[in-house]
């Protein structure tokens, strides 16, 4: 028997919602759960046009999920959407007698985030990713002590006095905390833009390498850098932003090349907001180059979600290269569908574990910085 932790997947969707995208959804989800260190016993999916507003599942649903954790010795329920803290709260309240653990999204994200987590910038990000989500959920617990507490006259008027002084006290407190982690942050970040405008000065162009988490990002800046950096087949396996220096023998010159976060489905924005200086490597690069795994059968929507961040982050204008990585393992009939499906994107087929046409790559990264 295994000894990880046990989950169940929840995902509530519009009822247009097609079967693909709900598989794609929850397998997605799953992957999270791997990375963090769990595995699933249970998924679950409800088709609601409008969420419960107490505890987004509905009545019928919770007791549900709750008969089938008692049942199944689950320890965690996740849930494949962000929720309101007061939805969460009410999830928690019922759960929590049971010792189970309810998650959204971004609670699970942030879980990721915190294990991976190396430099100080990054954990200063994820702290601040933390206090906006976990924050608002405090100050509904502190209320809802206050309200249990509250009573009528005498010594129920005392202690909702105590209380609401208790919800200003953590109010205080995590304002005070946002503002440090900011201040520290901006540090950072002008040391950062102070490094990037040297590099202009010296006449370096950058390329961005952005993608899908779990594309072969960082796969592709070792191999075209020989930068030494840490490789998993696990989701966020990278925070941090890293540079290294390619030369290309087109234009005898170097070029630096990044490699910062992946991007997934539904990134809440508050995550995008909080790693606004990691991904500032991204924002101010000459070119995007765009690492697609293409023998992954997701492959276009994960196209999409990533041109959607891009977008959010001002990026979709910038000059790109779409590298569908991976060949050594796609056979000629997907890679020739892939070829005529994506012609007018003037795709680049990589490996970047096998180094295939890197010096393609190369060739194509010359020519739109030369």
């Amino acid at each position: 028997m295994s000894k990880l932790p046990k989950a169940i997947l929840v995902d509530i969707l519009p009822p247009n919602t097609t079967a693909e995208d709900s598989l794609a959804r929850l397998n997605e989800l799953e992957s999270l759960l791997v990375t963090y260190g769990g595995f699933v016993i249970v998924r679950k999916t409800q088709k609601k046009q409008v969420p419960d507003y107490r505890t987004y599942v509905g009545k019928g649903k919770v007791n549900e999920l709750l008969q089938d954790a008692l049942e199944l010795g689950a320890e965690f329920i996740i849930i494949n959407n962000l929720l309101k803290p007061q939805q969460l709260y009410n999830l928690e309240e019922v759960f929590q007698e049971h010792k189970i653990k309810v998650w959204d999204k971004v609670d699970l994200i942030l879980k990721i985030f915190s294990k991976h987590a190396t430099t100080k910038e990054a954990k200063l990000q994820i702290e601040l990713a933390r206090l906006r989500h976990l924050g608002p959920r405090i100050f509904k617990m502190g209320e809802e002590l206050m309200r249990q507490g509250g009573g009528g006259s005498g010594g129920g008027g005392a202690r909702r006095g105590q209380g609401e002084t208790n919800i200003e006290i953590m109010k205080r407190h995590i304002r005070t905390r946002e503002r440090k982690i900011k201040d520290d942050l901006k540090k950072i970040t002008k040391n950062q833009e102070g490094q990037r405008n040297k590099r202009h000065d010296q006449g370096f162009k950058t390329a961005a390498i952005v993608g899908y988490t779990n594309a072969g990002k960082s796969r592709l800046l070792q191999s075209l850098t020989n930068k030494k950096v840490k490789i998993k087949n696990e989701l966020f396996a990278t925070l941090d932003s890293r540079i290294g220096k390619v030369y290309l023998p087109d234009i005898q010159q170097s070029v630096l090349i990044s490699d910062t976060i992946g991007f997934i489905r539904d990134l809440p924005p508050e995550l995008i907001k909080a790693f606004h200086s990691t991904l500032a490597e991204t924002i101010y690069a000459d070119l995007l180059i765009h690492v697609i795994d293409c023998s992954d059968f997701e492959m276009d929507w994960k196209m999409k979600v990533v041109n959607e961040v891009l977008e959010k982050l001002g990026c979709s204008g910038k000059p790109t290269i779409y590298a569908f990585n991976k060949i050594d393992i796609l056979g000629p009939k997907r890679r020739e569908n892939i070829q005529k499906k994506y012609k007018h994107l003037n795709p680049v087929f990589i490996s970047a574990e096998q180094k295939i046409n890197l010096d393609i790559l190369k060739k194509g990264i010359a020519n739109i910085l030369g």
